[in-house]
């Protein structure tokens, strides 16, 4: 059976660097209890840590500088140079040149989750427009990773409120219909229902599926899309998959407290649909997973912050929940898999 570190290793792309993706790692770890149950290892430069800190009037804290994970301390949080060069930061602006080392961290992050020097990947905000300047293919982190990652990724964000994931995210509005078949919010059912069972632990899901239309389409008076193709997804997961899909419900009356109790996820036709509702009720605590691939991947729910950047007043709850949420789901994975792995084998030996 594959032999697992004692501490989880918590890989951290810095994001953007004129951005408060620094200044909410540095307040994070700033805590030394979350040494307790991780090591954190930051993809950047000491220069640049060392200019946040300073910025922000942050004191009595210090990373662990390395240049190879030899040099890693499993008692601090560690930085890892990835690159040398002096950088001009400009606080609170979008920036093409610094934009560039944002996905520098990115890749060394990618590359050590790959060579299995870190478990874990938990990512600080990023400006995607300002990275396609450089990088003219980059769509977002979801998108990146599934490209360098075995498994099709679903954006699920996660809180303790709810867990919803969409069928369509970073696509126009415009979009939207010609985009949703029977078969993909079929994919996306088994895809949830399988992360609930892994990564969550919940024995057996139960999934809340929203209509497109208003009041799901109303019998076919305000829209076809839910008698023609939400409702035969419904019906086929659970005929087929044995997932147990409900719905369509109306996104505008779903999200009261009996139903976001009554469900263990829910899936939304797109991106704003469910987000507008996660963002009002868990802005601060909620965490963006990346599930359905075969490594985790965890990070904040808020952007860049261009607008308190260097002003000492970002919050850091939901980067410090992104810690906490990416080690809980690898060790919920892990457990999986092992029970999995023995019932295989026992079956096997019975045979």
């Amino acid at each position: 059976m594959e032999q697992f570190r004692k501490k989880i290793r918590v890989g951290i792309s810095v994001g953007d660097l004129n951005g408060i993706g620094m200044e909410v790692i540095l307040k994070t770890f700033m805590d030394k209890r979350m040494m307790d149950f991780c090591t954190p290892i930051v993809f950047a430069s000491s220069k640049t840590a060392s200019f946040h800190r300073k910025v922000n009037e942050i004191k009595n804290f210090s990373f662990n500088i390395i240049n190879s994970f030899k040099e890693l301390n499993d008692k601090q949080a560690n930085l890892l140079n990835c690159w040398k060069e002096d950088l001009e930061i400009k606080i609170g602006e979008s920036c093409e040149k610094i934009s560039k080392y944002a996905f520098i961290s990115l890749e060394k992050a990618k590359q050590s989750l790959q060579n299995n020097d870190i478990d874990v990947l938990v990512t600080a905000p990023i400006n995607k427009s300002s990275i396609q300047k450089n990088q003219a293919d980059f769509i977002g982190h979801t998108e990146y990773l599934e490209q360098n990652f075995e498994g099709k990724s679903v954006m699920m964000m996660v809180s303790n409120n709810m867990k919803i994931a969409f069928v369509t995210s970073h696509v126009p509005l415009s979009e939207v219909p010609s985009l949703l078949t029977t078969d993909k919010i079929c994919e996306k059912l088994r895809s949830i229902n399988n992360t609930l069972i892994q990564d969550f632990g919940i024995r057996r899901p139960k999934i809340a599926v929203l209509g497109l239309n208003p009041h799901a389409g109303e019998d076919g008076m305000l829209g076809k899309e839910e008698d023609e193709i939400i409702i035969p997804a419904i019906q086929k997961s659970k005929e087929k998959d044995d997932v147990l899909s409900f719905g369509p419900y109306p996104a505008d009356s779903f999200f009261t407290p009996t139903n976001l109790n009554r469900f263990d996820a829910i899936l939304s036709m797109y991106h704003d649909q469910g987000l507008t509702p996660f963002k009002t009720l868990s802005f601060w605590d909620g965490v963006n997973y990346t599930s359905g691939l075969n490594i985790v991947r965890t990070s904040p729910v808020h952007g860049t912050g261009y607008d308190i950047a260097g002003k000492n007043i970002a919050n850091a709850q939901s980067f410090r929940e992104s810690v906490y949420l990416a080690c809980d789901i690898i060790k919920k994975r892990r457990s999986y898999l092992s029970l999995k792995s023995n019932s295989l084998t026992s079956k096997k030996s019975e045979d």
